[in-house]
């Protein structure tokens, strides 16, 4: 198979993309409720609202993953949350200039396009904006795509507390993790998911260097 990563090309959202944006989540995702997806009018309104924070992958002219998010604060001491609630209309209607944290709101890999560092890129962009607006971090609800295989045996919190010793391997939160991530803890009804019953793990990214011992 022929390597295309020295053929894609990363860039911010902008509006004229917005259509292309919502096939990559139908594609990607094709047995979830488009509902529950970014839709051409939710990527539009990213577009006004903090296209800085939505990056865009191109092959060519072809959108092959993206990954969206917006500014917020966020109270640490009450994170119970469901994505609906706390990134507001168009999943980006309660962006905040001002606040500390970007919080991840989505990243979609077309299919064909997996295990090429698409990934893997679409976070190091999001690390480089936050510190380069001087943000604290990055926030998000990591999808538990291994939780339905144990949880007729497991909590939730059971489950994210095996993956975090690395006793079971989770092919989102275990990624989440090798790229510097904490998996702080478990968010009921976060996303619905048949699968899932709705459970996501708390992912958390400090920007802050780490204290020398």
């Amino acid at each position: 198979m022929t390597d295309t990563r020295a053929s894609l090309v990363y860039r911010n959202l902008t509006a004229d993309l917005a259509e292309q944006c919502a096939d990559l989540e139908l594609r990607s995702f094709p047995s979830a409720d488009p509902d529950e997806l970014l839709g051409a009018d939710d990527i539009a309104a990213y577009a006004e609202t903090f296209p800085e924070g939505f990056f865009v992958c191109l092959d060519g002219d072809r959108v092959v993953g993206q990954g969206a998010g917006i500014l917020l604060d966020f109270d640490f001491a009450n994170y119970q949350h469901t994505i609906a609630e706390i990134t507001g209309e168009h999943q980006c209607g309660n962006h905040d200039p001002a606040g500390d944290w970007y919080y991840g709101t989505d990243i979609v890999v077309d299919p064909a396009y997996r295990r090429r560092g698409i990934g893997a890129e679409l976070y190091r962009l999001r690390k480089d904006l936050v510190r380069r607006l001087g943000k604290k971090g990055i926030i998000a609800g990591g999808y538990m795509v291994g939780y339905p295989s144990h949880k007729a045996a497991m909590t939730p919190e059971d489950y994210v507390s095996a993956v975090r010793r690395r006793e079971i391997y989770d092919p989102t939160l275990t990624f989440q993790m090798d790229n510097g991530f904490e998996l702080l803890g478990v968010l009921k009804d976060y996303l619905p998911s048949e699968e899932t019953d709705g459970w996501s793990a708390l992912i958390v990214w400090s920007s802050d260097p780490p204290t020398p011992p």
